[in-house]
């Protein structure tokens, strides 16, 4: 019995080594027609890129500041402040008295001054009456020609002294305007400093205010980008405050600084911003703002964002060959316009790429095309 086992046993191993060695020379063709043709690893859609129209814009930060800011300041000193018309908020218009300044004694210099300069008139009135009767007796002998002199000198300094007099009471008039202080522009009041029965001295600063109540945004531009920027550009303006959902606001470049600082490398490009017709401006100076300076249109190659895959800190795009083999390309990408990004090196308007399901594949996969 056992050699009939043996005998069987030596049997089959024979059959096992003669049919793995049929199958080490059997043609590649017979191996392929048994496991079949490849399948398609994913069902994906495709699409090409498209030439799209795409904002040129340069983004900046900056602050929010006064277009001027206007100091008013009081001309004439020692007087008391009797009144204070305005506060801090204020709209004024040019020449609106701000406040004003006790006048009794700038009144009381004036009575003086007219008297001395009427004292003067008297003494000239004297003087040329006596010139007259010096002129008409120069050739009668009855006053010697020193005499005659003194008489013609003396109308002289009298008419001398009553220019002085005169110039003396014009001061005195021109200091008690002085006592109001008048607004010297249209604006806003952005600081007071005068205090009612506060005596101040000469140049004194009272009040700030905005001129015409205009501001500006003052954009930090890098020194590459400033020779894109032209003035009249519109600019839109994000400040720190502007509600989520709401527009910018819309400006307009006014000139572009004339130096760059030798360490940021950044020059000030001076933005105006519209003029806030309520008491409720939109931005106010000091903010924090951002903006978009708008260059115009240009033409740029763009796909569908979902075609981009990141990889590695990289962008990739998935195209297809002519045996429906995905193949993945680096791509450098640029702006972003709506669900579209631009891509400026790595593809050709005539590539046809993945578009749905690019996340899933990998360099090389067999894809099947989704018909529409």
């Amino acid at each position: 019995m056992k050699p009939m086992m043996n005998s069987m046993r030596v049997s089959l191993l024979s059959l096992t080594i003669l049919l793995t060695g049929a199958a080490a020379v059997m043609p590649m063709s017979a191996m392929s027609a048994q496991t079949g043709p490849a399948r398609p690893a994913l069902t994906v859609s495709v699409t090409q890129p498209l030439l799209t129209a795409l904002p040129a814009t340069i983004r900046a930060n900056g602050n929010i500041a006064a277009w001027q800011d206007a100091s008013v300041g009081a001309q004439v000193g020692g007087l008391r402040i009797a009144e204070v018309r305005v506060n801090v908020g204020d709209h004024v218009k040019k020449g609106q008295v701000l406040a004003v300044f006790a006048r009794d004694t700038v009144l009381a210099d004036l009575a003086v001054q007219k008297a001395l300069e009427s004292e003067a008139v008297a003494a000239l009135a004297d003087a040329e009456a006596n010139a007259s009767r010096a002129r008409s007796l120069k050739t009668s002998g009855a006053l010697s020609a020193q005499q005659i002199s003194q008489y013609l000198t003396a109308q002289q300094t009298a008419a001398a002294r009553v220019e002085a007099a005169r110039a003396h009471r014009q001061s005195q008039e021109l200091r008690l305007t002085f006592t109001e202080v008048l607004a010297p522009d249209d604006g806003v009041i952005s600081a007071r400093m005068a205090s009612v029965g506060a005596v101040v001295p000469v140049g004194a600063e009272l009040f700030k205010m905005l001129r015409q109540n205009r501001l500006e945004w003052r954009a930090e531009v890098v020194s590459e980008e400033l020779s894109r920027i032209k003035a009249g550009m519109p600019v839109d303006v994000f400040p720190a405050s502007l509600p989520k959902g709401q527009p910018p606001i819309v400006g307009k470049v006014r000139v572009i600084g004339p130096t760059v600082d030798a360490q940021a490398r950044t020059a000030i490009v001076y933005v105006d911003l519209p003029i806030a017709l309520n008491d409720e401006p939109p931005v106010r100076a000091g903010m924090f703002a951002t903006g978009v300076f708008n260059l115009g249109d240009s033409q740029g190659l763009t796909v569908p964002q979902e075609c981009v895959v990141m990889r590695d800190g990289f962008s990739y795009v998935f195209k297809l060959d002519a045996n429906q083999r995905a193949e993945q390309v680096r791509v450098q990408i640029g702006r972003r316009v709506g669900a579209r990004i631009e891509v400026l090196a790595g593809l050709t308007a005539s590539d046809t790429i993945v578009e749905s399901g690019a996340g899933f594949l990998t360099n090389g996969d067999l894809v099947s095309v989704e018909r529409p």
